[in-house]
């Protein structure tokens, strides 16, 4: 069975992601900060589904826990897959009345922890290191191409980098048996709203959804499991935009 490391696995997409993995043979290593009772809720619906799975509590925008991280994703066997889903927004807001520290978090969760994460995969991974190859997928955002003016300009900003990180990285090992794609989702109807203050922002935002709804964490879950899959084996150095048209 392929081994696979999800990052802000045990919640909103990464759960979906862990979830639909599972479905597709995968054992999993899953990664979370804080949220113990939905780490055993996931691992509990993943291991149901026939698969080895271990959640890891780790803060992946430190550099000891990204290594404790993949050393224990090492103890269960050789990686062949990453997700790199962990990220957050902390509040809507224009740049200039967002905090200073929010604006810190933001970059450091969504484009240093996934730099720290996928310079780790490719040790792990690469035929130039000793691995077998792999997949790296990296979770960005529709609003890395949009720049969420009035919303976080900062977030759309670490997105767009992830999406350069996604390019550059999947050309640098291309000839070392890894493949490194992108996914941008664009609204999804997760508790991420409701946590950074703006529960309403779903139903106001989906009528300008070229297809008029949301997307539901499922659906981004489906075009990670192609990605990492054969059928996709043409396809590096790209981010594919799941975002209703938008």
């Amino acid at each position: 069975m392929p081994l696979t490391l999800v990052t802000g696995g045990t919640r909103g997409i990464g759960a979906a992601i862990a979830l639909r993995l599972a479905e597709a043979g995968h054992d999993l290593v899953l990664a979370y900060r804080s949220d113990d009772a939905a780490a055993a809720a996931t691992l509990e619906r993943v291991r149901a589904l026939g698969v080895d799975a271990e959640a890891v509590r780790a803060d992946v925008t430190r550099a000891d826990d990204v290594e404790r991280l993949f050393a224990a994703a090492a103890q269960r066997g050789r990686l062949s897959g990453v997700v790199n889903n962990a990220g957050a927004t902390y509040e809507f807001a224009p740049l200039a009345q967002t905090p200073v520290e929010s604006v810190e978090r933001t970059i450091a969760v969504n484009l240093t922890a996934p730099l720290l994460i996928a310079r780790a995969a490719v040790l792990a991974m690469s035929t130039a290191h000793g691995g077998q190859g792999g997949v790296i997928v990296n979770i960005s955002s529709g609003a890395a191409t949009i720049g969420s003016p009035g919303e976080y300009v900062h977030y759309a900003a670490a997105k767009a980098g992830l999406d350069t990180v996604t390019r550059g990285l999947g050309l640098e090992v291309a000839d070392q048996g890894i493949r490194v794609v992108g996914v941008a989702p664009g609204l999804i109807d997760t508790d991420l709203h409701t946590t950074t203050g703006d529960p309403e922002r779903v139903a106001r935002m989906a009528p300008q959804i070229p297809l008029g709804r949301a997307g539901e964490p499922a659906e981004i879950a489906e075009a990670v499991a192609w990605l990492m899959s054969e059928a996709a084996g043409y396809v590096t150095a790209t981010t594919l935009r799941v975002a209703g048209g938008r």
